[in-house]
């Protein structure tokens, strides 16, 4: 494995801080520098859009880089959620069941949760509503944040996609073929990241969800959600550990050959989030 660490932390001191509120956050934040908040990455959504799949470290390993996270399985075979340290896989059926040990994965996200900011949401009728009520809570769109809503949902939506098979086709055809499953009147929680703009290409900026109900038993990538009632934490992350997969899948992979490309993949992961949500 290839492992890159990039320092994030410092981009809070030149902030102008004009309300109580804010220098709240602030603080809540910078204090988060003195723990463990780091986000530790596998591969890169690049990669994933392309088609690169093949797993590329196993779950028993990822246990040790924290319990709270996202990402999925070896030949994308449904959609991973981790939450309290132990890892789910949700299938085509909507189901929710845990991943042994050595199974593995070709993309993931993991962190130590840890809440820096907490708030009590209610009546939040849409995820684009739900994405500006957090964006109010954060005092910067610079850095990394772990956000995990545990509440009650009036109306969840939520996809996972089948395994594929080799040659494997890009992530947009895929998806093509995902299983959408709906949730009414459902406890549970949304498990997830907001990365800021400049991630384009090792992730997308933006909020990323994945949703599993409170027995543990359901859930999947969210598309679309209704709140009634909800406690909103958030985990500022000044690190992240972005760790390569080190096979000739990923070295062939065309994932910056120029410019132009690079500015295509961009825009085919926004097509693909504006359609079905990352």
């Amino acid at each position: 494995m290839n492992t890159i660490r990039t320092p994030l932390s410092g981009m809070l001191k030149s902030m102008c801080i004009i309300t109580l509120a804010a220098q709240l956050f602030v603080v809540g934040c910078q204090n988060s520098q003195t723990t463990d908040d780091t986000l530790f990455q596998l591969s890169t959504i690049g990669a994933l859009l392309v088609g690169v799949y093949d797993g590329a470290m196993p779950y028993s390993e990822l246990q040790r880089k924290g319990d709270f996270g996202l990402g999925t399985f070896d030949a994308l075979d449904g959609e991973m959620v981790c939450l309290d340290g132990t890892f789910y896989q949700i299938g085509m059926d909507g189901s929710a069941v845990p991943a042994a040990g050595s199974m593995t994965a070709p993309f993931a996200m993991v962190t130590t949760f840890d809440t820096d900011l907490s708030e009590t949401f209610t009546d939040i009728n849409g995820y684009e509503f739900l994405k500006q009520s957090l964006d109010a809570m954060l005092p910067t769109p610079n850095i990394i944040y772990a956000v995990k809503i545990t509440g009650s949902f009036s109306y969840v939506q939520a996809r996972s996609v089948p395994a594929q098979t080799k040659p494997y086709p890009p992530l947009s055809d895929v998806i093509e073929s995902q299983a959408v499953f709906e949730f009414y009147d459902v406890e549970g929680t949304l498990i997830g990241f907001r990365m800021p703009g400049y991630a384009e290409g090792v992730n997308v900026s933006g909020y990323h969800f994945h949703f599993l109900t409170k027995d543990r038993l359901s859930g999947g990538h969210l598309l679309a959600c209704d709140i009634h009632s909800a406690e909103a934490a958030v985990d500022c992350i000044h690190d992240l550990v972005l760790e390569l997969p080190s096979y000739d899948a990923f070295y062939t992979a065309e994932l910056a050959a120029d410019d132009q490309s690079a500015a295509e993949r961009i825009e085919k992961a926004r097509t693909i989030i504006s359609r079905y949500g990352f």
